[in-house]
C-alpha cells in the first residue's frame, strides 16, 4: 500500500505529463469503446429486422432506399406499386406468405403503417393491452411510441400527411388506438401500425354532411372494394418456400413487371461493406492513439527515472529492493492506464448517450448501455497490458540502477 501511495504521489508531482498521457489514453480507449458497441449494436439491430424477409417489392429506383423505407423505416419510399400487379405475384407457388406495406402518413415523427395482421406474427409481436385492428381507422402502437407519446387506449389522434411533424394534418379523420404492443426488439417498436382499408380511408376521405353519414359507409364499402382492384401499396415484404424462389423471382420481378425486387441480405452487406469501411477507419485511429498514448507514458516514466534517480538510490540505501523500485514503476503505470481508461469508458458512454439522443430523434434508433458491454471487459487488460510494455524499459532501468555511482555523483 505504501509503495502504491508513492506511486499516485509520483504521479501527481508531474501533473502535466500526467494529465497528457491519461487524455491520450481515455481518447482512444473512448474512440474504440463507442465505434465497437455502436457498430455491434447497428449489426444486431438490422439482422433482426430483416430476419425472415426474403424479398421486398416496391417501385422502381434505389434498392438500398427500397430495404431502409419498407424494412426499416428509415427512408422516403421509392413510390406506390399497382395492387394488381401485387396480387398476380402473390399467388406464385414459389412464395410462402408476403406482408403488404402502404404508408404515406406519421404522428409526431412516428410513421404510420397500413398493413395487416401478419406483419404482427412476422415480428412475434404480442399485446401488452388491448388487441389487433377490427375496424377502419383503428391503430396499433409498438411499445417505444406508446411509452414515448404516453398514448393509451382509447386515445384519439389526427395523422400528418408526411413523415414530420410538420406535414399537413388529416383533421378529417382521427386514429384510435385500439392495441398497445409488448416490446419485440425489432422495428415495430417504433410504428403505428394499422390496416391497409385505414391508409386508403385516409387519403380518399371526402367529406359528408352528417345526415348522409350513412349513404357514406355504404359508399366507403364499395371504394374498399374498388381499391382492392385498382389500388395501389408502397411495398411487399416477401418469405419464399424454398431457395428456388430468390432465385426465380427477383429477376422475374425486374424484368418483367412494372415493380422493383430488392434482397435485403445483398443490400445490407453493401451498406455494411460501406459502413465498414468508416468504422475499421475509426477503431484504427482509436488503436493508433492509444499506441501514442503508451508512447507518452514511457517519455514521461523515463524522465521522471532521470529526475528521480537520487530519490530511488536513498530508497535502495534505506533498504529497498531492486524488486521494489521495479514495481513502483510497474504500478505507476499501471495507474496512468486505469486512469486513462476510466475517461476512455466515460467518453465512450457518453458519446453513445449522445448518438442515441440523436439517433432516436432521426432515425428512431438508440444505442442500450445497459450493464458490461464486452468491449469494456477487454479493453481493460489490452490497456493495462499497453502500460505494461511502456513501463517496462524504465523499470528495468531502476531495478539495475547503482546506487553507489549514483551517490558518488550526488
Amino acid at each position: 500500500m505504501r509503495m502504491l501511495q508513492l506511486a499516485y504521489a509520483n504521479l501527481k508531482e508531474h501533473f502535466l505529463s500526467t494529465i497528457l498521457s491519461v487524455m491520450l489514453l481515455g481518447i482512444g480507449v473512448g474512440i474504440v469503446s463507442f465505434i465497437v458497441t455502436v457498430s455491434e449494436q447497428l449489426n444486431d439491430r438490422f439482422n433482426r429486422d430483416i430476419r425472415g424477409i426474403d424479398m421486398v417489392v416496391g417501385a422502381k429506383g434505389s434498392p438500398l432506399q427500397l430495404i431502409l423505407s419498407a424494412v426499416y423505416q428509415i427512408d422516403n419510399p421509392t413510390g406506390n406499386i399497382p395492387l394488381a400487379e401485387v396480387k398476380k405475384l402473390k399467388r406464385n407457388p414459389l412464395i410462402k406468405y408476403s406482408i403488404p406495406l402502404s404508408y404515406g402518413d406519421s404522428y409526431q415523427g412516428h410513421r404510420i403503417v397500413g398493413t395487416d395482421s401478419l406483419y404482427l406474427k412476422h415480428y412475434a409481436a404480442t399485446f401488452a393491452d388491448g388487441e389487433v385492428w377490427k375496424h377502419s381507422m383503428d391503430v396499433v402502437l409498438g411499445s417505444s411510441v406508446a411509452e414515448k407519446l404516453k398514448l393509451k387506449l382509447g386515445a384519439h389522434f389526427h395523422g400528418n400527411h408526411g413523415f414530420d411533424a410538420e406535414g399537413h394534418a388529416h383533421e378529417e379523420s382521427q386514429y384510435n388506438v385500439v392495441g398497445i404492443l409488448n416490446p419485440t426488439g425489432t422495428v415495430a417498436d417504433r410504428l403505428i401500425l394499422t390496416s391497409t382499408e385505414s391508409v386508403w380511408d385516409i387519403h380518399n376521405h371526402v367529406e359528408t354532411e352528417p345526415e348522409d353519414q350513412t349513404a357514406h359507409e355504404h359508399e366507403g364499402e364499395h371504394d374498399h372494394h374498388a381499391e382492392e382492384e385498382t389500388g395501389e401499396i408502397t411495398a411487399l415484404l416477401v418469405k419464399f418456400k424454398s431457395p428456388m424462389g430468390i432465385m426465380q423471382i427477383p429477376r422475374m420481378v425486374n424484368e418483367k413487371t412494372s415493380m422493383q425486387a430488392a434482397i435485403p441480405a445483398i443490400e445490407i452487406n453493401r451498406l455494411y461493406s460501406l459502413m465498414g469501411v468508416g468504422f475499421t477507419t475509426l477503431q484504427i485511429i482509436g488503436m493508433v492513439i492509444m499506441c501514442i498514448a503508451a508512447l507518452s507514458v514511457f517519455i514521461s516514466l523515463l524522465n521522471s527515472l532521470k529526475e528521480r534517480k537520487y530519490e530511488l538510490a536513498l530508497m535502495r540505501s534505506l533498504g529497498a529492493s531492486p524488486f521494489k523500485l521495479f514495481g513502483l514503476i510497474i504500478q505507476e503505470s499501471l495507474l496512468l492506464c486505469l486512469a486513462g481508461y476510466t475517461l476512455g469508458i466515460i467518453l465512450g458512454r457518453v458519446g453513445i448517450m449522445l448518438l442515441s439522443s440523436f439517433g432516436e430523434d432521426q432515425f428512431q434508433f438508440s444505442v442500450s448501455q445497459s450493464g458490461v458491454a464486452d468491449v469494456e471487459l477487454w479493453l481493460l487488460p489490452l490497456t493495462l497490458c499497453i502500460g505494461l510494455v511502456a513501463a517496462l524499459i524504465p523499470a528495468i532501468r531502476a531495478y539495475r540502477s547503482d546506487i553507489s555511482s549514483v551517490l558518488r555523483n550526488e
